[in-house]
């Protein structure tokens, strides 16, 4: 079993990783979505987020963007990063299972969102 989260606002992928509203957690066997939850952000802090949802089991994390340190943390638990992605969270996540969602590298270095998105 795979588990797929997307950090959405609702249920549509988010540009910013850490202050996404939600995390749509998609529970998958045979590339098929077996059973889907959304779970609330429980807060922006530095490396947090990323534990957070290790400890939820996830093994693929799909978003717009995301800074470099939550990239290097989620590296470091064997958990794949997908950034670039938009659109709604359930076809990103069904793109990633058939194999057509790969990362476009989008780490965020805008200096208007400086910080935000560590």
């Amino acid at each position: 079993m795979l588990k797929v989260a997307v950090a959405s606002e609702q249920d549509m992928v988010t540009e910013h990783f850490g202050h996404c509203q939600n995390f749509n957690v998609f529970d998958t066997e045979n590339n098929e979505i077996v059973k889907h939850e959304s779970v609330p952000n429980p807060g922006h802090r530095p490396g947090f987020l990323p534990n957070f949802l290790h400890d939820l089991g996830v093994n693929v994390i799909i978003s717009g963007g995301m800074g470099g340190g939550a990239i290097e943390i989620f590296n470091e638990k064997d958990i794949e990063v997908i950034v670039g992605a938009k659109g709604p969270a359930r076809e990103a996540a069904d793109a990633y299972l058939q194999g057509f969602l790969k990362s476009t590298g989008s780490v965020c270095h805008e200096h208007a969102h400086h910080g935000e998105c560590e």
